[in-house]
């Protein structure tokens, strides 16, 4: 038996991530579904991150400058340089991107409307914050109904689930603001192991083969960090996403 049988297998190198706009100041990639920004105290045992993957893809330094829950897929920005960072950083904060969302959610809502509802702070866990509690925050997103469905199965206590496709407009950046918005609405995210209720969670996980939070950023319009001006980054539903769409009957409406 040689020592070469001992050696330890070297890990194999993160996929790398698609890459949806990229200049000399940022890159936007397409995140997918169960993949961490950044490390968190939450999900010690993750060994994945997607800054390090887009790092290592690059060859170079990347600056986060703004956050997609683990379930969520779709489009994260970078700065290159820390100046571009900075400045994406601020104009997220200040409220000054436009970004678009789509989600599959239990029930018919409206056809569209606001949700104008505070929201404390809370860890990622879901849990309130751990430090001082601080007076709720405004938070306000903008909904629009695109297309429902019956399905013919029993899945609540009536003999016929129904779900509906939204496109959501936050126009504040809480953390979880869509999940606890549309929890608010009682209309919850299916996916969500935490706003959302898992005897649907688990029918979409089972009947579709995807069990993952069916929230998707498909557009971001940011001021570029160097010349000011919109740049507009669209990306379409990952392929699983699109799984789901088409298992509903959704599959050849024109996405926003």
């Amino acid at each position: 038996m040689t020592a070469a049988m001992f050696s330890p297998n070297l890990a194999e190198p993160d996929p790398p991530l698609p890459i949806v706009y990229q200049d000399a100041h940022l890159v936007a990639v397409h995140k997918p579904s169960g993949l961490l920004v950044h490390r968190s105290m939450i999900d010690r045992h993750e060994t994945r991150f997607a800054v390090q993957t887009v790092r290592n893809q690059l060859g170079r330094h990347v600056y986060a400058v703004h956050r997609l829950d683990k379930g969520t897929s779709g489009i994260l920005l970078f700065g290159l340089t820390p100046e571009a960072g900075r400045a994406l950083s601020q104009a997220f904060e200040h409220q000054q991107v436009d970004k678009h969302y789509l989600a599959v959610v239990r029930g018919w809502p409206a056809e569209s409307g606001d949700i104008d509802h505070p929201l404390t702070r809370q860890d990622d866990d879901g849990k309130p914050a751990r430090d001082a509690p601080a007076p709720a925050q405004q938070a306000l997103t903008h909904y629009q109904r695109l297309a429902t469905v019956t399905l013919p199965v029993a899945i609540d206590r009536y003999p016929t689930s129904r779900y509906a496709l939204v496109a959501l407009q936050p126009h504040t950046g809480r953390r979880h603001q869509l999940r606890r918005h549309l929890k608010h609405i009682s209309h919850p995210i299916i996916g969500d192991a935490t706003h959302g209720k898992g005897r649907h969670n688990r029918w979409f996980a089972e009947t579709f083969g995807v069990s993952r939070l069916l929230l998707a950023c498909t557009a971001l319009t940011v001021p570029h960090p160097v010349s000011g001006a919109p740049l507009a980054l669209h990306c379409p539903p990952s392929a699983d996403f699109i799984q789901v769409l088409a298992g509903l009957g959704w599959q050849d409406m024109a996405l926003p």
